[in-house]
């Protein structure tokens, strides 16, 4: 008996490696390129590029998310904690926002950002206060402390991410043209 061969995962014939000779080689398989050749096995018409693309997105969104809550972890915070702080960090002083503009900036419920802010407030990090332009809307502040802590965490986030792109052996060229690629495709789905 015969046995019929595989074709290879059309991925690999899109791979801009073996399209520029002058590119470095590819990197060693990785979990996608196992779940790509098997669609190849049983659907050798499906172009899987996509497939391949998301997959990685989403394995290396929840790797680094599971490292980034690590990372904000010795300060008592999590990473939903830290995008409330980061945002009224950037927001610039006197690092005041409403509930309503975190909540639109970090795509939360009014609900899922209560939740957040009660803690925050509880732990001296932020505090609310009546709109004095609206008798029913809050503003939002950062302490002095909450400053100083996310601060401290973004630094610590921001080498736990530089430890990663390290780890690949991105360069800083390398690095840049993966986020204007990344930023391309974000900005093409509407998120």
């Amino acid at each position: 008996m015969t046995s019929t061969p595989r074709p290879e995962p059309r991925l690999r014939e899109q791979d801009p490696a073996a399209q520029h000779p002058a590119a470095p080689g590819p990197a060693a398989p990785d979990p996608v390129d196992a779940i790509i050749a098997q669609w190849a096995v049983v659907r050798p018409d499906l172009d899987t590029v996509p497939m391949a693309v998301f997959g990685r997105i989403y394995r290396l969104a929840h790797t680094m998310g599971t490292r980034m809550e690590k990372a904000y972890a010795p300060y008592g915070i999590a990473r939903g904690e830290f995008d409330v702080l980061g945002t009224l960090r950037r927001s610039g002083e006197p690092y005041t926002l409403s509930p309503r503009e975190l909540s639109a900036t970090l795509m939360l419920t009014t609900g899922g950002m209560t939740g957040r802010l009660d803690k925050l407030e509880r732990a001296g990090l932020l505090f609310r206060s009546p709109d004095p332009h609206d008798r029913r809307g809050l503003r939002v502040t950062l302490t002095e402390r909450g400053r100083e802590l996310v601060d401290e965490a973004v630094a610590a986030g921001l080498a736990v991410q530089r430890a990663a792109l390290e780890a690949a052996a991105l360069d800083e060229t390398e690095a840049q043209q993966l986020s204007a690629l990344l930023r391309k495709l974000l900005t093409a789905t509407g998120a």
